[in-house]
């Protein structure tokens, strides 16, 4: 496993271990993190004094087009009085995101510098928010880096039945719109294969990241 320097250059995502890691060490500066998702690796750790980069095999991603909205999800969009809105407020969600409680889960991996660099990506236009609103407050949404035509998925939260689905549903609508080819779930999940993502191998993953 190879240690960053100073420098943004990564090793090749194939030379990942068993069990993912491409890498150790670096900083969280921005650029770093932007040239990481163009290679296939992210930040995955639980304090940021021991950075581990990833490109875990297989991966999972979603193409806009594809996603399954059940039944009772599409009558729920249809009578909810929920509304949707892209970056009203970022630090909010990233903030809802590292601190809401998960099934099987100590802690977060979204630390206070990590954070801070996609707060600054953000404010770069490079990463974007979805915000779910019941009246005057943010009840779910997610976050996650624009690459142009690629969306990558960082987390989402929920505090209301379907607020986190609704969230991406909305955002696969706006991708789609727009062209987007897919968006990177990075590890899979049954809940996100429930709404149409799907587990490709690593290698697949690199070559349609760089078409």
């Amino acid at each position: 496993m190879v240690r960053l320097g100073e420098d943004f250059v990564f090793p090749s995502p194939r030379s990942a271990d068993s069990h993912g890691i491409v890498a150790y060490g670096g900083d969280l500066n921005p650029q770093r993190i932007i040239q990481a998702y163009k290679n296939g690796i992210f930040p995955w750790f639980e304090s940021d004094d021991d950075l581990l980069w990833w490109s875990p095999d297989p991966r999972m991603i979603l193409y806009p087009e594809k996603i399954k909205v059940s039944k009772s999800l599409k009558s729920f969009i249809k009578k909810t009085t929920l509304k949707v809105t892209f970056n009203n407020d970022f630090e909010e969600v990233i903030n809802s995101c590292s601190n809401i409680k998960r099934l099987g889960q100590k802690g977060t991996w979204i630390t206070p510098g990590l954070k801070k660099s996609f707060i600054k990506l953000h404010e770069m236009g490079l990463a974007i928010s979805v915000e779910v609103w019941k009246n005057s407050e943010i009840v779910g949404g997610l976050y996650g880096l624009d690459l142009g035509d690629i969306f990558c998925g960082e987390s989402m939260f929920s505090k209301s039945t379907n607020a986190s689905k609704l969230a991406l549903v909305s955002l696969s609508l706006e991708l789609k719109k727009n062209s987007y080819r897919f968006i990177d779930c990075q590890v899979p999940s049954q809940h996100l294969k429930s709404m149409g993502a799907e587990e490709i191998s690593r290698d697949e993953f690199l070559k349609i990241l760089i078409k």
